[in-house]
């Protein structure tokens, strides 16, 4: 019996790791506040990431179905689609009790949380894992941190990339040798706390900006709370047509269409540090307005910080790079 024959077992798996999972992905009109869920995808693991079952779901969203080119989902498909009302007792009996599992999993997290808050209701989860994380714990050596770079790694076959059941199968796939990686080389689970978002209120219907203010209540998404420090050195700045990497210190000014806590814990999450203000050592402004004369936006030009908008750092987020080992 090998090593990871061994891990297998109940006795030998770590007490400390939980006892189940649930690995989601969802698909959705956009990436803002207010865009909804069209379709979710769970597959439930046990405690060594053995997959129990699975269920899929489309879901009317009550308005365009947004990016049809990738999710391929049109209008007339989810036009007899359930509301997300009608499948969330489902989707939460899916979820309850485990950790939630995503790639880039704070996307799908507050894409859920949202969805059960305009439904008056709250999701039953208390812990995400990203597999994002975990895969930069282990050191994997992936040129970039997409999932199908991930399922390469692992030899798993890749379907059909953005639709939720399939991309949540693959995921599952390279979950438990990730899962069985860490075990066995005694790295700890990079499990985040999920607290649900207990108030709704949508964004105005009519707003002078296309970035409207925050459609979240005071306190309804968590209290403030001083970040943990980066662990990765400062690289420098950020330069054009090259990947963000670990440790790069980054800004933001003025308003966010997504949340501005989420996309710090993005930030944070990708290993990047969130600097409350510009100095020499920033690395990158993100700025929707960078004509707009904030102590931030004038500080960056003095420095000659480089500055990007919200929708080409959300787009660099996606794959940043390792910090210099």
């Amino acid at each position: 019996m090998t090593m990871l024959d061994d891990l297998t077992t109940a006795a030998a798996w770590p007490t400390a790791y939980p006892q189940g999972y649930a690995v989601v992905d969802v698909e959705t009109t956009g990436l803002a506040r207010d865009d909804r869920i069209v379709s979710a995808a769970v597959y439930r693991l046990d405690a060594q990431g053995n997959v129990e079952d699975h269920w899929y779901t489309l879901v009317n969203p009550e308005r365009d179905p947004g990016p049809v080119w990738i999710h391929g989902l049109t209008s007339d498909a989810l036009e007899g689609a359930p509301l997300f009302p009608e499948i969330a007792a489902e989707f939460a009996a899916r979820l309850d009790g485990r950790v939630l599992v995503a790639h880039n999993a704070i996307f799908d997290w507050q894409m859920i949380a949202r969805e059960y808050a305009r439904a008056e209701s709250a999701a039953p989860v208390r812990q995400r894992l990203c597999t994002i994380a975990l895969a930069k714990q282990l050191a994997l050596p992936l040129p970039n941190h997409k999932l199908e770079s991930l399922a390469a790694h692992f030899g798993v076959e890749q379907r059909q990339a953005h639709n939720a059941l399939d991309d949540a199968r693959v995921l599952a796939e390279a979950f438990r040798p990730s899962l069985h990686a860490a075990a066995e080389q005694g790295v700890r689970l990079p499990l985040l706390e999920c607290r649900p978002l207990t108030e709704w209120a949508a964004s105005p219907a009519a707003s002078p900006s296309p970035y409207p203010s925050s459609p979240y209540r005071s306190n309804s998404w968590r209290p403030s709370r001083k970040r943990p420090a980066c662990p990765y050195p400062n690289p420098g700045r950020y330069e054009t047509d090259k990947p963000l990497k670990q440790g790069m210190r980054v800004a933001f000014s003025g308003d966010t269409s997504v949340d501005r806590e989420l996309l710090e814990d993005r930030t944070v999450e990708a290993g990047l540090h969130v600097a409350t203000s510009v100095s020499r050592l920033t690395s990158l402004l993100v700025t929707n307005d960078p004509d707009a004369a904030t102590s931030k936006t004038l500080k960056a030009r003095s420095f000659g910080t480089p500055v990007v908008d919200e929708a080409a750092y959300t787009q660099l987020l996606r794959d940043v790079a390792p910090a210099d080992g």
